[in-house]
């Protein structure tokens, strides 16, 4: 298991590599599937372009908070494994910003833990997003859907 909170682009086969070794490690020849997901800034919000995003956060909170969030993923699907990386600082149109990964005996465990870390991510993990646009800047509000999307797994055993 593992995660970080970090400014610099990540490498996606640099990590998944990580991800697999500590698998192995943790639960030899119980890894069955791994799932990752990347997550990319848009280039548009409701209101129109824009040219990217300032995540602003608290390094000790945060990093907690995902630290605490991987845990609970590989305890609540049993997986042998999970990670999450998220950029904080000035991130630009179609630049990495998050990355998740889960590796399980089977894949529906991998998949729902992926999924799971997403949704929860952004309800649990302390970030603070504003959207720019040349040298305007504005903070963006939580949206419903990521707190429907976060509730579905608070309601479900």
């Amino acid at each position: 298991m593992f995660s970080f909170i970090q400014e610099h682009d990540f490498n996606q086969a640099e990590l998944y590599t990580k991800l697999q070794q500590d698998a192995q490690h943790r639960a030899p020849g119980n890894t069955g599937a791994i799932v990752t997901f990347t997550g990319l800034v848009r280039d548009f919000n409701m209101a129109g372009d824009i040219d990217g995003i300032t995540l602003e956060h608290y390094p000790e909170m945060t990093k907690k908070a995902l630290d605490l969030l991987v845990e609970k993923a590989v305890t609540r699907f049993s997986l042998t494994s999970a990670a999450a990386v998220h950029r904080v600082g000035r991130i630009y149109n179609n630049e990495q910003i998050v990355w998740v990964g889960c590796a399980g005996a089977h894949r529906q465990e991998a998949f729902d833990g992926a999924c799971f870390l997403m949704d929860m991510l952004k309800q649990s993990v302390p970030l603070w997003k504003k959207e720019f646009k040349g040298n305007t800047s504005k903070w963006v509000e939580a949206k419903r859907s990521d707190d429907a999307a976060a509730l579905k797994w608070m309601t479900k055993p």
